[in-house]
């Protein structure tokens, strides 16, 4: 636009009252009556990177004030805080055993050995060569509902430190099996055993079977590098399986004929029975649901309300989920929404008028598999009460007169305690 034509155009919006003066060669827009005070002064500059909004600094994870140290324990993210179904890569929850390694990407090397017919080695550059999928998947701490296991149950219990470690992101990444087959598997594999970088040197032992199916070794989460307390600059992701066994901070795959039966899968991530056997390698998580609003700790009142909650299985995808709102005597079916992918969590509602009267929410659901959800008495009649892992029993929200909700789980009759409940930590420092 040349300086006549601008004139011009200036000239015809001070007529019409559209701007008031010129500042700098720039035309200020009349300030309009009822104007908010960001409205009479410039916003912040372009940024590099963005940041959240200063009022949205209350939407973080939780760490339980029980760990011994931060180096080894969890993070919840906070569920009832968080929209849709992807959690920010910021808020996804941690696990660690030994601290969050800083490792130099242009360093970085992943190798595989052992059974196989080309022992190799992998920059991150030859990883982001190979063909790529990007999949949504939840990933979750096999000791996710912890404090489930608590008799009588925890009144403070929020949606977060119910079910807090569980997080669904979008990961990119090669399908570990192109990598298998660029090595060759020898005759009689049937184990890998991953092992990561950080002081632990944390491993675990995946089957080949599922190894070959579909799992990731991932560089990127919802669009960018995966964060550093997620496993930079590559992880293994492992659809529908605990958390435990999707290693991170990938550093070599060994390929074996039997599992390396590490300290991880004997004296940890081991399920305790009811009838006193132990069993390792229980890998897969069943359905779980969880009402998020209204949900623990929250203030609700008289009127409409939208019940929303999230629900996953690690058995396929989520094909129903019910709600009850008389503490289980009936249950009446929720809308879901649609989930990117089958191992991914599904977000559901339903609506709903409360009319001031106290009562018990509750929600279940059915994968597709036709697995559900056990009340915490069928639960229990399997699991023993000091087992800390895999816990997957109905959570129940209490309404009170007042709209105030907290934890509705019964104090189970005749039930021990969880043995050590207070103070012994468990993964997340809860239990």
């Amino acid at each position: 636009m040349n300086r006549r034509k601008l004139l011009q155009l200036l000239s015809k919006g001070a007529a019409a009252g559209a701007f008031v003066k010129l500042s700098g060669g720039l035309a200020q827009s009349k300030i309009p009556q009822g104007a908010t005070e960001t409205m009479k002064v410039l916003g912040t500059t372009l940024r590099e990177y963005g940041e959240r909004s200063e009022f949205e600094k209350d939407v973080i994870r939780y760490i339980s004030p029980n760990l011994r140290s931060r180096h080894t324990g969890a993070s919840f993210a906070p569920l009832e805080k968080l929209e849709g179904v992807v959690t920010p890569s910021s808020l996804h929850f941690e696990r660690h055993h030994a601290g969050v390694p800083n490792v130099n990407p242009a360093e970085y090397r992943l190798v595989i050995h052992g059974m196989v017919e080309r022992p190799l080695m992998f920059t991150l550059e030859d990883l982001k060569r190979f063909p790529s999928v990007t999949r949504t998947y939840f990933i979750e701490c096999a000791g996710n509902g912890q404090n489930g296991y608590r008799n009588p149950p925890d009144m403070t219990l929020t949606a977060t430190r119910s079910r807090g470690l569980v997080s669904n992101s979008s990961w990119t990444g090669v399908p570990l099996s192109i990598l298998l087959k660029e090595a060759g598997l020898k005759e009689g594999a049937r184990w890998l055993i991953p092992e990561g970088q950080d002081a632990a040197a944390y491993t675990r032992s995946l089957p080949l079977e599922k190894a070959l199916d579909d799992v990731l070794v991932a560089y990127a989460q919802n669009g960018e590098a995966i964060r550093p307390e997620q496993g930079y600059p590559v992880r293994l992701v492992v659809p529908g399986w605990e958390g435990s066994i999707q290693v991170k901070w990938l550093r070599r795959i060994q390929v074996t004929d039997t599992p390396v039966m590490s300290k991880d899968e004997t004296s940890e991530y081991t399920d305790v029975m009811a009838d006193g056997k132990i069993y390792a390698f229980t890998w897969v998580m069943d359905p779980e649901s969880i009402i998020t609003y209204p949900s623990g700790l929250q203030q609700i009142s008289r009127g409409f309300h939208e019940i929303r909650g999230l629900a996953w299985s690690g058995h396929g995808r989520i094909r129903r989920v019910e709600v009850s709102l008389d503490g289980g005597q009936t249950w009446k079916q929720a809308s879901l929404e649609p989930a990117p992918d089958a191992l991914s969590v599904v977000r559901f509602k339903y609506n709903w008028v409360w009319d001031g009267r106290e009562t018990v929410i509750m929600s279940r659901a059915w994968d597709e598999k036709g697995n559900t959800q056990p009340t915490q008495e069928e639960f229990f009649a399997k699991w023993a009460r000091n087992n800390r892992y895999h816990y997957n029993a109905i959570q129940a929200w209490r309404i009170g007169a007042d709209g105030k909700v907290v934890n509705g789980d019964k104090t189970l009759a005749g039930a021990p305690a969880r043995l050590g409940a207070v103070g012994r930590g468990g993964c997340g420092g809860e239990s």
